[in-house]
Parts: structure tokens; sequence; C-alpha cells
């Protein structure tokens, strides 16, 4: 299985608020730079993740590893990975706009 490219787009809103947008697919081949850029950004980070076509259990590992300072915006394909796994217990999981 050839894992599609991840791109992460680091930015920030209107109000300060670190917001990483991620597209692609996050694997164990790749979700190091996710780590890697989620380390990079100061305080309480949105984690844009409605153009995540898959995630699997390392990138799960990368979000519970900061649960403590993460929101994640989801469309219908994660949520129930995020729900089942947990991960919505621990951080703000919401759907993105207009969805």
């Amino acid at each position: 299985m050839t894992s599609e490219q991840l791109t992460l787009a680091p930015e920030r809103t209107a109000d300060g608020t670190a917001l990483l947008t991620v597209t692609g697919e996050i694997d164990m081949s790749n979700s190091g730079r996710l780590a890697d850029a989620l380390d990079r950004l100061p305080g309480h980070v949105v984690l844009d993740l409605t153009g995540v076509d898959y995630l699997d259990s390392a990138g799960l590992n990368v979000l519970f590893a900061r649960a403590e300072r993460i929101e994640v915006i989801a469309d219908t394909l994660l949520r129930p990975l995020l729900t089942v796994s947990g991960l919505a217990d621990l951080v703000p999981v919401r759907p993105a706009p207009g969805r």
C-alpha cells in the first residue's frame, strides 16, 4: 500500500490560535512529521483533519500524546474512529463548518 502524501499547513486564526491543517494519510511512515509539526506550535492547537483520508494507530498515538493541548476538527469519516479510540473523550472534536 502506498501512502498518500501528507501535507501540513500551520497558520494562525484571526484570534491568534494556532491552526494546523492536515491533508492526506497519517500512518507510521509519516506520523513523526505530524508530531514535529504539533511540537513546533506553542500552546493550544486546533488540528483540522477534514482533509485526512486515513488515520492509523501511529497517528492516533501522536494525538493522544498531545491531548491536553489540542482540539480536533473532523468530518464524518474520522469522527467515529476518534470516538471509538477514546480520543473524543479527552479532546474536543467538532465537525467542519457546514458539515
